[in-house]
């Protein structure tokens, strides 16, 4: 006589026993996806996007309308011209052309410096054993309370003492000093996220350091990376201060913020141009963004629950 062991058929989703971050992920969702919250994006999303139409509109408008009259004027009395775009990309008084170029030098090397510096420090900090490892990442991690403006003066002396002022080094120097600090924290706590026992697997299987590092952890911080690249590219490219400290006496080190500022400031006498520049300044940090987005929110989510 033989016996047939019944088949057990699978329990759908909605009837399994959730895990409290799953209870929460659904609890968050249905709050973010409830009509009082896709009312208030909307409202944001209308206040944030009304003054970045009304400086595209007034980017294509003609000199004298812009000083007579404002943007909201154009839907009264529509005129277009190119004439703002063609004075700042090749005009004599601003060649935003050559400035765009100075400030992709300077952005370049200032994002993929404190990376590659904070990928070998995270990684000593998350796998390596050393004497006062705690100790010292966290005095690494107190370093992001010292403000900017304190270290910009000591710095300036130094890079003048060494003859390096004048030069783009400054800048990515600066920029990266700057950056580590939060760069380790970050990159720290992603990799403290991945399991330890896929690096002793690893170790077992004869890796040493060079190799976790390189084949088994950096595959898995993809979005990590991009998300802090994203983060530091936008920071240096919009950024005026350090640019103006280190390099604003030297024109051919000049990006274009220090430009698009002097449009606006009591030296410019074309700030109806400012528009325009502004405009041309944001062209590469949105193509970034938009390539980058989908990395951007991984990274962003990575290792923000636990199971």
């Amino acid at each position: 006589m033989t016996t047939t062991t019944p088949v057990m058929a699978p329990v759908p989703p909605d009837e399994r026993r959730l895990t409290r971050s799953e209870r929460r992920a659904v609890a968050a969702k249905n709050k973010l996806s409830s009509p009082a919250a896709s009312i208030i994006a909307l409202v944001i999303a209308v206040l944030w996007t009304v003054p970045t139409l009304g400086l595209l509109i007034t980017s294509f408008r003609p000199e004298l309308d812009i000083r007579r009259s404002g943007w909201w004027s154009f839907f009264t009395d529509p005129q277009f011209t190119l004439d703002n775009y063609n004075e700042v990309l090749y005009g004599g008084g601003t060649n935003f052309a050559a400035l765009f170029v100075n400030s992709l030098v300077i952005t370049l090397p200032a994002v993929v410096i404190p990376i590659s510096l904070a990928l070998l420090a995270a990684y000593a900090f998350a796998w390596i054993k050393f004497p006062g490892r705690n100790i010292l990442f966290v005095a690494v991690f107190a370093l992001q309370v010292v403000p900017i403006q304190v270290t910009l003066i000591p710095l300036l002396s130094l890079y003048v003492d060494t003859g390096l002022a004048g030069s783009f080094w400054t800048i990515w120097l600066s920029h990266s000093i700057f950056a580590l600090p939060l760069a380790i924290f970050l990159l720290h706590n992603f990799m403290k996220e991945i399991p330890a026992s896929l690096v002793e697997a690893a170790r077992m299987d004869g890796a040493g350091h060079v190799k976790i590092f390189f084949q088994v952890l950096l595959p898995l911080l993809t979005p990590a990376i991009a998300a802090f690249s994203v983060f530091q590219f936008l920071w240096v490219w919009n950024d005026l201060l350090v640019a103006l400290t280190f390099a604003g006496g030297a024109p051919d080190v000049v990006p274009l913020t220090v430009r698009v500022a002097e449009l606006a400031g009591t030296r410019g006498s074309d700030w109806f141009l400012l528009a325009a520049g502004a405009f041309v300044s944001m062209v590469l940090p949105l193509i970034v963004f938009l390539s980058l987005q989908r990395y951007f929110v991984r990274g962003l989510l990575a290792g923000s629950v636990k199971g």
